[in-house]
This record gives structure tokens, C-alpha cells and sequence, in this order.
């Protein structure tokens, strides 16, 4: 299958890209680096060293006998994507170029509309370039489970029955995000539903819950096939940042009570279902949407589990609460499905605590860079637009 993976140097997008060639599939791919750019603006850097796409990609070649066609251009250039699509003509399109952080977005005016051209904007350029360029493409977009928000009912994949007044009809399931980042996600969604039942397009929507990891098993030894780690508000997930405050003794942060649900899911296990996802593609008209994640957790819950795996390995960390700079409730139902991709044959990882204990393994490696990046988990994003670090709230918990 010829996939082609528009941000393509990203986590996801390098893991990927690896995942599929050692399966045999075909890879091109985009990427202008504002990923790189976006981190640097907050101060920040990768915590793996992530060499320049040229090396990289000789790096890649050495290691898998072949290398990915990548391009390097803004998808805000519709005849780029345009012209691009239309001469690698891909089985599949892998959309994960978007801006992916929700504290980001709320920074100021500036960067709400930046997350919201790019992001909406962006996705827009792909739809009309593969109705154009290679109207048969699947079309597999990163969308996130963020977008559903925490209601006090279940979460089904995509659609629900509505009936009212003895008519029916089935309808997307509502969302509520939760910052201006989420809401890009939210007006994705809204816009390829629309041409899938406009245009003929078919399209898978991924609901993705929050992953972690440092590598997935395809990478080998070679440093250069890691993949991004990033530690600061903006763009390190949760148990990411953990897992680097537990290598330099840093409290983790946990926000608020730490009683938030979420789904998360390890690095390989999103590497499975995208692929599960691709190479059953849907029929044409059909947008589908799945729920990625291995399980829901209790923040903090996953925050003693990364303090025990630590302490196994040597690392005290203590776990400290602070308060929560985003406008989210600390106490919420939440019960998402997610059985389609289960159907489609995903087997997920189990062993969570062995998979942050490998984290921790990786990142011993990188003590020094996380500790002159220490500053950077305190976050300091508020929602309703402050400035300044967030103070403790809670006693630190050993």
C-alpha cells in the first residue's frame, strides 16, 4: 500500500512512517518543521536528539534498505498539497500535521488563530486536494478523544439514534471541547463528515487518547530512528512529563485533584491502530470514526504508577498537586467505547507499568537534558489568560 504521511517528522508521524516500512508498505510524506519551530517557541527542545530530515532519512535507509520520499512544504499552499498528492496518487493519506497542543492555543489571540488556520485551514487543503488529486485515497485523520469532552453519559464512536417525537436519525455525537486547540479538532470533524457525505471521499476520523513512550521496537538501537520526547506544557503529554520528573527527582505535576479520567495508550499500541485503521479502509462515502486508547486512568493513579516503576529502578520521585490551569472539572463520569478497532483485531498493551518502566530505562540516558529543561514542568499556560507559574496545592505525597 503507498501511504503518505503528512506530517511525517512529528512523534507520530516518524514512528509511523518506520511502523509501516517494516511491514512492506510504501511511504512519502510532508513536513516544513513547524513542529520543531512551535517547541522552540516555548523554550523548549526535544529530550531524545532529533537530527536534521536529511540525516535522519540516511538513517532510515541504512536501517531499513529504503527511505521515504519527503517533502517540505506549508499545507496552507493548496497547489503544493495539490500537485503532491496528485503524483505520488496514495492508497492512503495519514493526516498528523496539525498544531497538537491545547496550552498552545491559549496563549493569546495569536496563537488561538494561528492553531486555527493552520489546523482547520490545513485540513481543508487536503480534503479538496484528494477530492481532486486522488478522489479513491483514504483518508486517515488524527483527530482526538478531547474532543468529546467529559459528558455525564457514555461515549459511543461517532454517531448515536436520536429519536424525537417518533422520528429518527442517526447524528454525530456532540462534542464540547476544551480549548481552542480542541475545537480545530471539533470543526475537522464536522468538515469531513460533510465531504464524505458530499463528495464521495471516505475517511476515518481517530478519536486518539493520550499516548506515551520513547520508542516502538521497529526503531532498533540506532539513537537516529528515535523519535521526538518532549517535556514542556504545551507539547509533553502527561505521562511523558512524569516519567522525566521521576529521572531528575522533580514532584510530579498532577493538576488539580488528579481525579481527570482520560484514555491513554502506549506508542506501539497507536502505531497498531492507525495501521489497523489504514489497511482496512472504509468503503467510499463512509466516514467512521474510532476510539483509540488502551484504557481510561485516574491521573493520579498513573502518577504512583510512574513513582513506583522509578523507585524500581532506583529514582525517588514524590507526586505533588497544583493548581489546575486549564477550566476542566476535577470529578466527571466518563465511559468512552471503543470496540471497533478491538473488532479490527487490536490487542492492547497490558503491561503499562512495564512499558514506563522501559520509558524510564531510555530516558536515564538523557538525565542532563532533562535536567537543564526542569523549569518547563511547572506549567504556566492558564486558561483564563495569567501568566505565571502555577502554585502547589497539595502536600507532596510519597
Amino acid at each position: 500500500m503507498k501511504v503518505f504521511i503528512a506530517g511525517i517528522d512529528g512523534y507520530l508521524g516518524w514512528s509511523l512512517s518506520q511502523y509501516l516500512v517494516a511491514r512492506g508498505h510504501t511511504v512519502s510524506g510532508v513536513d516544513n518543521g513547524n513542529r520543531r519551530r512551535w517547541v522552540e517557541e516555548v523554550g523548549s527542545r526535544s529530550v531524545t536528539p532529533i537530527a536534521d530530515m536529511p540525516e535522519r532519512l540516511r538513517a532510515f535507509g541504512r536501517h531499513y534498505g529504503v527511505s521515504p520520499t519527503v517533502y517540505d512544504f506549508d499545507l496552507m499552499y493548496y497547489e503544493s498539497v495539490h500537485d503532491t498528492l496528485k503524483a505520488e496518487q496514495p492508497d492512503c493519506v495519514v493526516h498528523l500535521a496539525e498544531m497538537p497542543a491545547a496550552p498552545f492555543s491559549m496563549i493569546d489571540a495569536q496563537h488561538a488563530c494561528l492553531t486555527h488556520r493552520n489546523n482547520i485551514e490545513g485540513t481543508l487543503n487536503i480534503l479538496w486536494a484528494v477530492k481532486e488529486a486522488c478522489p479513491e485515497a483514504h483518508l486517515l485523520k488524527l483527530g482526538t478523544m478531547g474532543e468529546y469532552g467529559t459528558p455525564n453519559v457514555d461515549i459511543p464512536e461517532g454517531h448515536f439514534d436520536l429519536e424525537f417525537r417518533g422520528r429518527k436519525d442517526r447524528v454525530m455525537f456532540p462534542r464540547r471541547a476544551g480549548s481552542f486547540y480542541h475545537l480545530t479538532k471539533v470543526h475537522d470533524s464536522h468538515n469531513i463528515e460533510f465531504v464524505c457525505r458530499t463528495w464521495g471521499l471516505r475517511s476515518t476520523d481517530i478519536m486518539q487518547g493520550v499516548v506515551f513512550g520513547t520508542r516502538i521496537p521497529e526503531m532498533g538501537d540506532d539513537p537516529k530512528l528515535l523519535t521526538r520526547y518532549d517535556i514542556d506544557e504545551c507539547f509533553g503529554t502527561f505521562i511523558n512529563r512524569a516519567c522525566a520528573s521521576a529521572i531528575i527527582g522533580h514532584p510530579i505535576t498532577v493538576y488539580g485533584t488528579g481525579h481527570q479520567q482520560r484514555g491513554f495508550l502506549p506508542l506501539k499500541d497507536s502505531m497498531q491502530c492507525l495501521t489497523l485503521a489504514l489497511e482496512n479502509p472504509p468503503e467510499a462515502g463512509e466516514y467512521r470514526v474510532f476510539n483509540q486508547f488502551e484504557k481510561t486512568y485516574n491521573l493520579m493513579g498513573l502518577a504512583g504508577l510512574v513513582q513506583r516503576a522509578a523507585a524500581k529502578l532506583g529514582r525517588a520521585v514524590t507526586i505533588s498537586n497544583y493548581e489546575n490551569p486549564r477550566t476542566e472539572a476535577d470529578e466527571h463520569y466518563y465511559n468512552p467505547d471503543r470496540v471497533k478497532l478491538l473488532d479490527m483485531g487490536y490487542q492492547p498493551t497490558t503491561d503499562i507499568e512495564g512499558e514506563v518502566t522501559a520509558m524510564l530505562s531510555d530516558l536515564m540516558w538523557y538525565e542532563n537534558t532533562i535536567w537543564e529543561m526542569h523549569d518547563l514542568l511547572i506549567p504556566k499556560i492558564h486558561w483564563n489568560g495569567e501568566k505565571r507559574p502555577c502554585g502547589m496545592i497539595g502536600e507532596v505525597r510519597s
